[in-house]
């Protein structure tokens, strides 16, 4: 009997080489004839953690690999496009504090580099005040 081939969507990979891969169907209702949402969850072995939260992947059947893992990995389909907000946010916000302490520096430079030229000027303008 040869091993199912079969693609869905990784759900985790919070875990070190293992993913949830969730597998969606559609089940038509005994009595009532209206197709149902069906999901089958899978956990596939990922030994190289190519994959990651919401990609489409490909997984086939093996011998049992732990308590839950029946699965494994065979190849990414398509990369997911979602964006984590709170981790942009989070970059973002450093981002932001590293950029105000430059600022900031690069300003007492000026300040600093500011009153040299001040006297400077002053020094100039009173000189050629007395030609």
């Amino acid at each position: 009997m040869p091993k199912r081939v079969v693609s869905g969507i990784v759900t985790s990979d919070k875990m070190s080489k293992t993913r949830r891969v969730e597998i969606n169907r559609l089940v038509k209702h005994p009595k009532y004839k209206k197709y149902i949402r069906r999901r089958t969850v899978c956990y596939a072995h990922d030994e190289a953690n190519e994959s990651g939260t919401g990609d489409r992947v490909e997984i086939i059947e093996s011998a049992p690999l732990s308590k839950l893992k029946r699965w494994a990995l065979v190849r990414v389909l398509e990369k997911s496009t979602e964006v984590d907000v709170a981790a942009l946010r989070a970059a973002r916000k450093g981002a932001t504090q590293a950029e105000s302490e430059a600022i900031e520096a690069a300003h007492a430079g000026d300040e600093a580099s500011g009153d040299e030229v001040a006297t400077e000027d002053a020094e100039t303008t009173d000189e050629t005040a007395g030609e």
